[in-house]
């Protein structure tokens, strides 16, 4: 087998940058076009790391990348996009067209594996339009049977730089308490590092291709238990109040009115109507299967929740 050589799509996100340092630590040659170079000076660092401005929704262009590779890896995932139905051009654009664009590209260059990141409760009849697009992505990462498909189905993802804890840290940093929608939602959050270790080994493991896997933490909390675990690692916890279904309906569609990006939508509450949580009945394999040990959340996240500094100072060199 060749040696990895491979193309990263959404290398410049949260998890993506992590794998790519990981990929870089391991000397694996990596290529991540991006919209803006110079937003992503912490990547050029890392040896071994090429970054190239591209429009990856363009055929020609997605065929030029790949060319010579033996991998694409795609991390590219949106949380909110315009209501329709099934789902909105958004998440059309992102979590359907672009991997079938991939994979297409994939399928002409000669390109023989394809690592796809969906997420749990990834369902073509779920209840959100998030979980709706994520199942039509994975078709689309399989409609070639010659490029091998890999896909991830990850609970939330935690770790340094993170929009989830990090967020409800801020939060409580600012508010006296914290009014919170979906509070009895239960999720099983994975450490980063954990997640970048699955990809890694999938990609050396020829018996990973055509493989789908869920990847979840060891602990399951609700998220009000992850709130406050964020509030108290973070120094400043503070009391949640559990909103009921029609206040915090309401309070999403506050969210969704005002100017950027929202904290929360109503599709973010109707994705979690199901559980996040690992569902070994499926069939599916877990990141023991990749002989991965799982780092709980308590072990991580109090060092990078402690104090707002170190999180600042990580997102200016990552220039977010």
């Amino acid at each position: 087998m060749r040696d990895p050589n491979v193309v990263v799509f959404g290398g410049s996100g949260f998890i993506g940058s992590h794998l790519l340092a990981l990929l870089a630590q391991e000397g694996i040659p990596a290529l991540v076009p991006v919209r803006h170079a110079a937003r992503v000076r912490h990547l050029t660092t890392l040896p071994g790391v090429d970054v190239v401005e591209a429009d990856i929704h363009d055929d020609a262009t997605l065929r030029r990348l790949l060319a010579g590779r033996t991998a694409a890896l795609n991390l590219v995932g949106i949380l909110h996009g315009s209501r329709a139905q099934p789902y909105g051009p958004e998440f059309r654009r992102a979590h359907v067209e672009l991997p079938q664009r991939i994979v297409d590209a994939c399928r002409a260059s000669g390109v023989p594996r394809y690592l796809h990141m969906s997420a749990l409760g990834a369902n073509v009849n779920g209840p959100s339009m998030y979980s709706r697009s994520k199942a039509d992505g994975e078709l689309a990462a399989r409609s070639h049977p010659e490029v091998a498909a890999t896909i991830f189905r990850p609970s939330v993802v935690f770790g340094p730089g993170d929009h989830f804890l990090t967020m409800f840290a801020k939060l409580q940093r600012r508010l006296p308490v914290v009014p919170l929608a979906g509070a009895a939602a239960t999720f099983q959050p994975v450490y980063v590092g954990d997640v970048a270790t699955a990809w890694l080994h999938a990609l050396r493991d020829p018996h990973a291709a055509h493989q789908v896997y869920q990847l979840g933490g060891p602990g399951i909390y609700t998220l009000a238990e992850l709130v406050r675990l964020a509030g108290r690692y973070a120094g400043c916890e503070r009391p949640v109040i559990e909103l009921p279904a029609t206040m915090a309906r309401l309070q999403a569609r506050f969210f969704e009115l005002l100017p950027g990006e929202p904290l929360l939508t109503r599709d973010n509450l109707d994705s979690m109507k199901v559980d996040n949580v690992l569902a070994p009945g499926m069939g599916d394999l877990t990141a023991a299967s990749l002989g991965i040990k799982l780092t709980p959340l308590e072990a991580v996240a109090p060092h990078y929740l402690a104090s707002g500094e170190p999180l600042d100072r990580l997102r200016t060199r990552a220039g977010r």
